[in-house]
């Protein structure tokens, strides 16, 4: 027979109570205090045939009577969970004011399983077929999730904010410029526009169209892929070079920050910038 030492027994009565101690227990999402009051609606949107995941963080303030801002964050899936306890520390150190943040997930990373993100979030392109749904998401948010969002909690229609990453930030792009009122502030971090920069190029608004100053806050990362920080670029030059713009308009380099790495950063000093601009005028 062969002899176990002695520690190795211990190790395996320990690793087995400790399974067995974890066994029937609920997933403990409620502990996770960094997320705060954390909501869930499953959202079944008809005319894209599309089922959305959406996540809501109230904020842990809260009076009666007041309406928050809100700030939908696009890729909810990873963002929301990333960024809703990153505003949990935001907030510690009053850098951003109350509001309430929104995730949107499709539930999956994988375009087979339902992600339509490459549909969603973009304006057409003449090297993918499937790019161009846009102005589609644009009607989601008016018509059911705004709407859902709005009715269900004291979130404010006035101060909508909207997060995207890579082509998230595609997204942020197109509705600041084909429908600036749908939100009050946009943050575009790495916004992928390598297969349909022209359109962004093409696109302007009069001036009027915009019922009051919308904010706009673009950024790039220092070390962001080259075919994605090279029409970024040339987005953020062709439009501080354009004095006619609808929107107030920040555009930023994130010293040492990747297409990936970026998005906190993006996130804190975009809200910075919106609410910090509120308040000057």
């Amino acid at each position: 027979m062969t002899r176990i030492p002695r520690g190795m027994r211990m190790a395996a009565i320990f690793l087995l109570a400790g399974v067995g101690s974890i066994r029937g227990q609920e997933s403990g999402f409620d502990r996770m205090q960094g997320m705060g009051d954390t909501k869930y609606h499953l959202l079944e949107y008809e005319p894209l045939e599309q089922t959305y995941h959406i996540f809501v963080r109230l904020p842990d303030e809260h009076e009666n009577g007041k309406k928050y801002p809100t700030v939908y964050l696009l890729d909810g899936g990873a963002t929301f969970p990333m960024l809703g306890a990153y505003y949990h520390y935001l907030r510690f150190a009053e850098e951003i004011p109350p509001a309430i943040i929104v995730g949107i997930s499709y539930g999956t990373d994988d375009w087979q399983k339902g992600n339509n993100r490459s549909r969603g979030f973009t304006a057409k392109s003449a090297e993918r077929d499937y790019w161009g749904g846009a102005p589609d998401f644009v009607e989601f948010f008016r018509k059911a999730l705004c709407p859902l969002i709005e009715n269900s909690y004291a979130a404010d229609s006035a101060r909508r904010i909207v997060f995207g990453q890579s082509l998230g930030g595609q997204f942020v792009l197109f509705a600041a410029q084909t429908a600036p009122n749908l939100f009050w502030g946009h943050i575009a971090s790495n916004p992928a526009l390598h297969r349909n920069l022209d359109f962004f190029l093409n696109t302007k608004l009069d001036p009027s169209a915009t019922k009051s100053p919308r904010r706009l806050f673009v950024s790039s990362g220092a070390d962001d892929d080259a075919r994605f920080r090279g029409p970024a670029l040339k987005w953020m030059q062709f439009w501080n070079e354009d004095d006619s713009i609808p929107w107030a308009l920040k555009t930023v380099t994130l010293k040492g920050q990747n297409h990936f790495s970026a998005a906190p950063e993006a996130f804190r000093q975009g809200l910075r910038w919106i609410f910090n601009t509120q308040t000057s005028e």
